[in-house]
């Protein structure tokens, strides 16, 4: 006998399919293409609080124009298409249902041709065409509620929990088909729109020489490597089912050199931010300098420092030892003391006492409490300027090296200070710049000479110009430098 719960699973099933733009065939939706586009909406607000447009409209009405370009021969003609440049030095690139396209700056100085902006643009219009997000929205949502029919039939409560599992993994299983789906599909947009198919294979290989280059930083710092799109676990070179997908679409597997330098993309992208922008504030060395909020502060030596949306931490080589720098609004005529009593709850002190730092007025304490590495001895700090209380915290992994960190914390808390005039000349964010490759800078050795580019200098060049791990300009070329 077949169960009303059976009943229902079924009538889900049927309700939910609906025919998709770019195959043709049935797929499985719980969401109105006006459901779709209600949603893009009201993500792209929060996107647009987590980032924020780069500064540049003639390069943001470039962008618009070379997805427009793109669009134009896609699936689903009828939406309109926003394409956006956001200020952020991530390497990265992504879709919200209903059409809305972004790419960071940290992507697109990578890309040397249009071809390859095309691509970028493209692959992530074969998401939205293609429905990805959509679809899998609509399997983890149909898990959730099957899940909870399980459950209510059994009585057993983790049934629910164990479905929602399981469809978890289905919906990320599905990620490798999808990101191929709009490499495909990025293929014959580009191909319709006039570009250079070989282009999309370029990109991805660009995408993976940046994650290798990343987990070489993140051995070195300790710490997990990032990855776009995270879908290769070989070099695209060695991928066959890439391979096969891009050839199906047209891509060879061989990017064409006859091709030449696309100098009028090159010179589009000439003075693109290059790292940390002024407005987040900038990293020299040791140094840290925040021209719009007229602050500096200098870290302990070969610390890494990472300027992170809401926080600048900073954390020894090994991560056995880290520090967060983090700023908050004064509303109330209180002192540091009260401060880290009413505001950070501060309550139980191993030791406290007042500081300054120049004529500004601080608190510090010593408490045991929670860290990333356990629980243990945790340095806190507050310096009020103005309206606005700057938070420091500090611990380490061993209880044996505590004191000794927390000597080089205190000194870096200490060197807290607005800048000056100096400070301002050194507080420049790096910008792009063409050179034409001659005898005199014939190497990546001699372009790296007196780079600001403070670590890994000749493997960044290369990045920027498509040479990684070991590969040398030509003579007559156009490099990308930083200066």
């Amino acid at each position: 006998m077949v169960s009303r719960y059976s009943i229902v699973i079924i009538v889900l099933l049927c309700v939910g399919c609906s025919v998709n733009p770019v195959t043709g065939e049935r797929d499985f939706v719980l969401m109105s293409e006006q459901e779709e586009l209600a949603l893009g909406r009201q993500h792209s607000q929060q996107v647009m609080k987590a980032y924020r447009r780069y500064d540049d409209p003639e390069l943001q009405q470039y962008v618009q124009s070379v997805g427009d370009r793109v669009a134009r021969v896609s699936h689903r003609q009828s939406l309109i298409y926003r394409f956006t440049l956001l200020d952020s030095t991530q390497v990265n690139a992504f879709a919200l249902p209903g059409g809305y396209i972004y790419i960071t700056r940290g992507l697109l100085v990578y890309l040397n041709s249009e071809a390859e902006l095309a691509a970028v643009l493209g692959h992530e219009l074969g998401h939205v065409t293609a429905r990805h997000s959509v679809r899998q929205h609509s399997l983890a949502t149909t898990t959730n509620i099957i899940g909870s029919l399980i459950a209510a039939a059994s009585g057993v409560q983790g049934a629910g929990q164990l479905t929602n599992m399981l469809g978890t993994g289905i919906v990320r299983g599905y990620g490798r088909e999808h990101e191929l789906e709009a490499d495909g599909l990025g293929v014959q947009y580009l191909i319709n729109a006039g570009y250079r198919a070989s282009a999309m294979r370029q990109v991805i290989s660009t995408l993976k020489n940046q994650e290798l280059f990343d987990k070489k930083l993140a051995i070195e710092q300790g710490r997990e490597p990032r990855a776009y799109h995270g879908v290769f676990s070989t070099h695209p070179d060695n991928d066959t089912r890439l391979q096969q997908v891009l050839s199906g679409a047209g891509a060879s597997s061989v990017v064409s050199g006859t091709t030449g330098q696309d100098t009028t993309f090159l010179k589009k992208i000439e003075s693109l931010t290059f790292g940390d922008s002024e407005k987040d504030g900038i990293i020299r060395g040791r140094h840290f300098y925040h021209p719009e909020m007229n602050f500096k502060l200098t870290f302990p030596s070969q610390w890494l420092i990472l300027n992170k949306p809401n926080a600048i931490a900073a954390s020894t080589p090994n991560n056995d030892a880290l520090m967060q720098l983090t700023l908050e609004d004064l509303n109330k005529k209180i002192t540091p003391k009260e401060f880290l009593r009413t505001r950070l709850g501060i309550t139980k002190t191993l030791s406290e006492k007042p500081f300054s730092v120049g004529q500004l007025a601080g608190y510090q304490a010593i408490v045991n409490g929670k860290t990333p590495y356990g629980q243990g001895k945790v340095r806190i700090a507050v310096v009020f300027d103005g309206l606005r209380a700057f938070v420091f915290f500090a611990t380490t992994k061993r209880a044996d090296r505590f004191v000794e960190v927390d000597k080089q914390v205190l000194t870096s808390i200490k060197s807290f200070s607005r800048l000056n005039a100096k400070d301002r000349k050194v507080a420049k964010e790096l910008k792009v710049v063409l050179v034409k490759v001659g005898q005199h800078n014939k190497s990546i050795k001699l372009l790296a000479k007196n780079s600001p580019i403070t670590h890994h200098v000749e493997d960044q060049l290369r990045l920027l110009n498509d040479l990684f791990p070991n590969r040398e300009p030509k003579l007559g070329d156009l490099i990308k430098i930083v200066r």
